[in-house]
């Protein structure tokens, strides 16, 4: 009985060999992140994986295990998906320019862009606005490129030049130009007009009687926006609506929009940043808010980190991104898929 021949393990030195050259890449891409880090006066922390909660965002979705303590006692635990909370407890504690090359885990996720353990690459400045770490994340990527000697990044057909000056762009903006949505006259007080939003987008995406604002936002953004962001350069999308502010604080004198942007090339998103929210109650009804959706759409809900809730309160005005340092490397690398480009693969798989 005949079959597909089995494929050797990841180990083999034959399969290491087509890939190393991406992860020699990968080595210098982190020593000239880590000088320019160094050269802007960071410091880089090292934050605990297992937390009392992974993040309260609707659709992100983390691994659990359980402690056992030294009288039995035994604790419920996830593997973060950022370590954003122990972050903001590091600048609540005086800390003023932090990056942590971290270890995230989501559940739910994998693909070309997407692996269930990947390496985030988070920082913060306290009291910066965050268009200064916007200008961060541009720099740093430029950095990337000219660490691996790439003139251009490529992925599905796409290209888009680390050096050249970035497209700025608002999520308003965008939505008029890509999708034909005046997105801000959908918003009232700060909420989302599931109605109007839906009406606008007949015709455009596929719509469900259980979808929110939250949801056709996301279809609309993924299906009629992203795919002309980062086209010849980087796109730097802005200004999200304030449904969608997360962590982030809304913009004063314009509530309809939050101090939120992410960093796109080739149509894939690199980087997510804030202008932090430091006002604990209104992160606190975010956070329940997303709880009860997650509740709703997937029968469970992860608690609510007091410890970072009350740190929330205490932390300076600050800005702080996240940036997917797998994706960078596999673009600014030339590989094609961001399993090329890590050291070793997902647990299971060959």
């Amino acid at each position: 009985m005949s079959g597909e021949p089995k494929p050797s393990p990841w180990w083999s030195p034959q399969r290491h060999a087509d890939v190393r050259p991406f992860l020699q890449a990968r080595a210098a891409i982190m020593r000239a992140v880590r000088a320019w880090f160094a050269e802007q006066g960071f410091t880089e922390v090292e934050t605990g994986i297992l937390q009392v909660s992974p993040g309260n965002e609707t659709h992100l979705h983390a691994p659990a295990t359980e402690l056992t303590g030294a009288d039995g006692t035994r604790l419920k635990r996830y593997l973060r998906t950022s370590p954003e909370f122990a972050c903001k407890k590091l600048l609540a504690a005086g800390e003023r320019r932090i990056f942590e090359f971290a270890r995230v885990f989501r559940d739910r996720e994998r693909g070309d862009l997407h692996l269930p353990e990947f390496t985030m690459l988070e920082w913060y400045r306290a009291e910066a606005p965050y268009d200064a770490i916007m200008a961060d994340a541009v720099v740093l990527i430029a950095h990337a490129a000219q660490a691996t000697g790439i003139q251009q990044f490529s992925f599905r057909g796409r290209t888009a030049d680390p050096f050249a000056e970035p497209e700025l762009l608002t999520v308003a903006a965008a939505f008029a130009r890509y999708a034909g949505i005046d997105l801000l006259a959908t918003i009232r007080n700060r909420t989302g007009d599931r109605a109007a939003l839906a009406a606008a987008a007949a015709g455009k995406i596929r719509i469900s009687d259980d979808d929110t604002w939250s949801d056709l936002f996301s279809k609309l953004l993924v299906e009629h926006v992203e795919p002309h962001l980062g086209q010849g350069r980087l796109t730097v999308l802005y200004e999200y609506p304030s449904p969608e502010a997360a962590l982030a604080r809304v913009k004063a004198g314009q509530p309809e929009v939050a101090e939120r942007f992410e960093v796109y090339a080739c149509g894939v998103e690199l980087a997510n940043g804030f202008g932090e929210l430091t006002d604990a109650a209104e992160q606190r009804r975010r956070f329940e808010q997303d709880m009860t959706e997650k509740q709703r759409r997937y029968g469970e809900r992860y608690p609510l980190d007091e410890d970072f809730l009350a740190a929330v309160a205490e932390m300076p005005q600050a800005s702080g991104v996240a940036l997917g340092f797998d994706r960078l490397v596999m673009l600014a690398s030339g590989a094609a898929r961001i399993d090329q480009v890590v050291w070793t693969p997902p647990a299971g798989e060959r």
